[in-house]
């Protein structure tokens, strides 16, 4: 009896307790205001009810959900309304994100704009760093794959770079160094894959400028010791060209054979030396090993940072081969995150240069075995002693003082004495003088000096229509007075004066 008595006790005590929990269950709670997530709103935590604020954080809702119109419909009137509100500047960048958030060409484009503009107005607020970061990833997002177009993989370098130089204090540079990373596995990816299409084809001159610009440019590539190989292959490529030529002498082809195996040994020692954990030293060391070149090892501070490279680099799996056929974007998980990516860009490399370098090796080649050309002797002054290796100048002749420079003078006759002789500053003898019969040497000049008389022309003709000077009858004004003779008509017939015939003859009249 005692047993179901407490039995029945402990049945009514756990119904007293079930109901009790089921009545403080059915009790509503007091609804509390539900608290937006507002992590992309830096002053959500802000207690503040003026109307610039509550603009604020009711575009903030708005482009959260979606509604980026309407974001910016409330960003512009909180500007427009309270031009000096504390908030403006968080305004005015959130103007820039709605057109990014929004996304498409135009849309983003937009966005750029605002960013810029942002920049241009406060360019020493710490939001200025944020704007420039959101500018290069603007490009970042509009990224093709490495065989397309790489215009806006360019563009997002440079504004990465630029984010970099003018902000150096910033947070947000371990970002940009890595977003500038991934843009640059991309741009030396598509230089590779150039580089190494013109190796398949042996344009050697256009695959070594395409692959050694990969190498100096991107040292952090995740493939630089295949694009180093490559230009081995290129070098050792040249080389066998050369041996195989035809027209070319043999020394010459021993030297320049010689000469391309150096820079190709050259390019498989960096690799080892450079990139000592990379997949492809293996095969730098074997191209060595047949090329009976000495390997050589690298240093420890080599090998633990291309260890610390190898190690940061994602390999590719399964998922991101499938998503690299549907996306648009590049896949990057192989770049790097450790390393300085390079700030600025060395000088390309470019196929004319290592054309015109083929040249001058195949110059030097074929004047290895001639003899050096000579240069020119100049011969020493009048006024210099001579020398052994150089002729001295011929002395020069000069003409008297006060002869023609014509003729002999002579020193001394053999019959005469020499005060008999002219002196160089006596006047030579006359043109017309008898030459002395006993002189041992005769004059050389003419004996006759007169001139020939100076040619006229000859006179011209006279016309026939001229009057001759002193020929010409003056007129005086008597003869023009005088009156000319009339001329006799008799003898002529006129109807006037006319004979007459027969009977008219007796008629007077």
């Amino acid at each position: 009896m005692n047993r179901l008595s407490r039995s029945f006790a402990a049945l009514a005590l756990a119904s007293l307790v079930l109901s009790g929990v089921t009545a403080q269950a059915k009790e509503k709670k007091p609804k509390q205001k539900k608290n937006e997530d507002l992590s992309a709103n830096p002053l959500a935590g802000v207690n503040s009810k003026q109307p610039d604020k509550v603009l604020y954080d009711k575009a903030m809702i708005a482009m959260k959900k979606g509604k980026y119109d309407v974001a910016r419909l409330d960003l512009q009137t909180m500007l427009n309304t309270y031009p000096d509100s504390e908030y403006r500047m968080r305004a005015k960048l959130a103007v820039g994100d709605s057109w990014f958030k929004e996304g498409g060409t135009a849309a983003l484009t937009q966005a750029e704009s605002e960013y810029k503009d942002f920049i241009t107005f406060f360019p020493n607020a710490p939001e200025a760093a944020e704007a420039q970061m959101k500018v290069g990833d603007i490009y970042y997002e509009q990224m093709e794959k490495p065989d397309r177009d790489y215009n806006n993989a360019q563009d997002a370098e440079k504004e990465y770079r630029t984010m970099i130089n003018m902000f150096p204090d910033s947070p947000l540079i371990p970002r940009a160094k890595q977003k500038l990373r991934d843009v640059q596995e991309v741009l030396a990816e598509r230089e590779t894959q150039i580089g190494l299409y013109y190796g398949a084809r042996e344009n050697f001159p256009a695959s070594i400028a395409r692959l050694q610009t990969v190498v100096d440019t991107y040292p952090l590539y995740s493939k630089s010791d295949q694009a180093l190989l490559a230009i081995g292959d290129a070098y050792a490529g040249e080389a066998h060209a050369v041996q195989i030529a035809p027209n070319i002498p043999g020394a010459v082809r021993e030297r320049l054979h010689s000469v391309y195996q150096d820079k190709a040994a050259a390019a498989y020692d960096r690799v080892i030396t450079r990139y000592p954990m990379a997949p492809h030293v293996e095969d730098a060391r074997d191209r060595l090993v047949a090329m009976n070149r000495p390997v050589p090892e690298p240093t420890d501070a080599a090998v633990a940072e291309n260890d610390a490279e190898q190690k940061s680099m994602q390999p590719i799996r399964f998922t991101n081969r499938a998503l690299d056929i549907i996306k648009r974007g590049p896949t990057v998980v192989q770049a790097p995150h450790v390393g300085e990516p390079t700030l600025d860009d060395p000088k390309r490399t470019l196929a004319p240069d290592v054309t015109k370098e083929n040249m001058a090796l195949y110059t030097a080649a074929f004047n290895a075995g001639k003899p050096a050309a000579t240069t020119a002797v100049t011969p020493t002054g009048p006024n210099e002693p001579p020398r052994s290796d150089q002729p001295s100048a011929a002395p020069e002749l000069a003409a008297p003082a006060g002869g023609t420079g014509v003729g002999v003078t002579i020193v001394n006759a053999p019959n005469g004495d020499a005060s008999s002789a002219p002196s160089g500053n006596e006047a030579a003898p006359a043109a017309g003088a008898a030459a002395d019969p006993n002189a041992l040497v005769k004059p050389v000049g003419p004996t006759n000096e007169t001139l020939p008389p100076v040619d006229k022309p000859a006179e011209a003709p006279n016309q026939t229509n001229d009057i001759k000077p002193g020929t010409a009858q003056q007129q005086t004004a008597a003869d023009a007075a005088k009156k000319k003779p009339k001329a006799n008509l008799d003898d002529e017939s006129s109807s006037k004066k006319k004979k007459k015939k027969g009977l008219g003859k007796l008629n007077p009249f």
